[in-house]
């Protein structure tokens, strides 16, 4: 099922999300719940996905770069879910790339992110793994963990950059925006 993605202003992107209790999940919801976002992320045109933008306040998040292996052929096989996922390490090294989101649509910032990250979390199946992500994969990454935490992606755009798109954030966050995919605001 297309669920609608929340858009920015929304309070549920500005919220920690809950870590998942893996002792209390319905595996089949949990099932459902992440094919539904895997089909709403790809119905948007997305590479990835958090639960916050489709409303749930929850610690999960979903990347997939199998569409972007022209660019980048090593995500020829980059799908994952990850639930509670923590950042063990980080490269004191960075690099920046113009970043846009499903929930902001229409705006294009530069971003600073470390080059690469090691991360735990737990897979679809509820099973622990650890993971060193690197280049465009650590991106994907990092950018929805931000999600998890009530970071959006413009909070860490440069000032200038900030005060140049603050009046379509402003226009975003009072529902005067057109997407191609089902999107909702909620206060």
């Amino acid at each position: 099922m297309i669920l609608p993605i929340y858009l920015y202003g929304s309070d549920v992107l500005k919220a920690q999300a809950a870590p998942l209790n893996p002792e209390e999940v319905n595996r089949e919801e949990l099932k459902t719940l992440i094919e539904n976002m895997f089909e709403t992320m790809r119905n948007a045109d997305g590479v990835g996905l958090a639960a916050p933008q489709i409303g749930l306040s929850q610690q999960i998040l979903i990347v997939d770069g199998s569409d972007l292996t022209d660019a980048y052929p090593n995500l020829k096989d980059f799908k994952r879910v990850m639930i509670n996922p923590t950042i063990l390490e980080a490269a004191e090294e960075t690099a920046m790339y113009s970043e846009g989101c499903l929930s902001i649509p229409d705006i294009h910032c530069d971003i600073i992110r470390p080059s690469w990250m090691r991360v735990a979390y737990l897979d679809e199946n509820l099973e622990p793994r650890e993971e060193k992500f690197e280049g465009f994969a650590c991106r994907m990454v990092q950018h929805e963990m931000d999600h998890l935490a009530g970071i959006v992606f413009t909070d860490k755009a440069a000032p200038i950059r900030k005060k140049m798109i603050s009046s379509k954030l402003h226009n975003i966050s009072r529902g005067k925006v057109r997407t191609h995919y089902r999107a909702k605001y909620d206060k």
